[in-house]
C-alpha cells in the first residue's frame, strides 16, 4: 500500500486536497505533528470535499515516533524536496512506497534529510522563474508516478 506522509503541514487546504488524492489512489495519509491547523478545520474538509471521511488517516507526534512505530525500510522512503539531485522519474517504486513531503514554506527539516541521505528526490521544473510547486500538486504528481503501471 502506498503511503503519503506530510511532515508538519501548514495549509489546511493542501492537506484536504492531498487526502482526496489518497482516497483516489487507496493510499494512506500520514500526518506528522505539529500541524499548522486543527485537523477538524473546515478548510481541510472543504478541500477534501465529502471524501474526507474515507481518508485512511494516521497521525504521529513526530518523525521519530513515525520511524520508531513503522520501522520503514530505507528503500521504502522517498523524501521529496526541490533541491534533490535525483528526479522522481528515475525511481523504481516498491508497492509499499512511503512518499514524504515537508512544510509548504520550509520543506523537509534538515535533521530528517541528514538521517536519510540518498533518499531525496525532486520533480523536474523547466522554468527558471519558479522555485517550487504547490504541495498538493507535487504530492499528486509523485503519487501517480509511484502508482504508474499498478492499476
Amino acid at each position: 500500500m502506498l503511503s503519503i506522509v506530510l511532515i508538519q503541514p501548514e495549509i489546511p487546504g493542501n492537506t484536504g486536497a492531498v487526502g482526496r488524492t489518497c482516497v483516489a489512489l487507496d493510499a494512506e495519509l500520514i500526518l506528522i505533528h505539529p500541524l499548522g491547523f486543527v485537523i477538524s478545520d473546515a478548510r481541510v474538509k472543504r478541500s477534501g470535499l465529502d471524501y474526507w471521511p474515507h481518508v485512511r488517516l494516521v497521525e504521529f507526534g513526530s518523525w521519530d515516533q513515525f520511524i520508531e512505530d513503522r520501522a520503514p525500510r530505507e528503500d521504502q522512503l522517498f523524501l521529496f524536496e526541490e533541491h534533490a539531485s535525483t528526479s522522481f522519474y528515475d525511481i523504481d517504486y516498491p508497492d509499499d512506497a512511503i512518499l514524504a513531503f515537508g512544510q509548504e514554506t520550509t520543506g523537509i527539516p534538515e535533521a530528517i534529510w541528514r538521517r536519510h541521505l540518498g533518499r531525496q528526490f525532486h520533480l523536474p521544473m523547466r522554468s527558471e522563474h519558479i522555485r517550487s510547486l504547490n504541495l498538493a500538486n507535487t504530492v499528486a504528481a509523485a503519487a501517480y508516478q509511484a502508482m504508474r503501471g499498478k492499476f
